[in-house]
């Protein structure tokens, strides 16, 4: 069993910038690590991931605003998020899985951008 503790999330005016942090209670290196969101009544999405070979995937919609990284030592995955918008609201997760294996999710952190 893993366990994945979200952190870091909160309401932010349009433009402005948070870090997620997820702490996990296993290594998070050479394994898919990363960050979905789900928006009220929308299907969750793929925001920023680390693969099991160690590059990143970014949605479209982030790229260049939004910067995945990890900090092996401390078992922790971060999304640094700028230039946020609306657009951005949603409840975000972590997700950690092996390439065949179960995926395993963490409880969720809420991002409200908003004026």
């Amino acid at each position: 069993q893993v366990q994945l503790v979200e952190s870091g999330g909160g309401l932010v005016q349009p433009g402005g910038s948070l870090r997620l942090s997820c702490a996990a209670s296993r290594s998070v290196f050479s394994i898919n690590v990363g960050w979905y969101r789900q928006a009220p009544g929308k299907e969750r999405e793929l925001v920023a991931v680390f693969t099991s070979d160690g590059s990143t995937n970014y949605a479209d919609s982030v790229r260049g605003r939004f910067t995945i990284s990890r900090n092996n030592a401390r078992d922790t995955v971060y999304l640094q998020m700028n230039s946020l918008k609306p657009e951005d609201t949603a409840v975000y997760y972590c997700n950690l899985h092996w390439d065949y294996g179960p995926h395993y999710w963490g409880q969720g952190t809420q991002v409200t951008v908003s004026s």
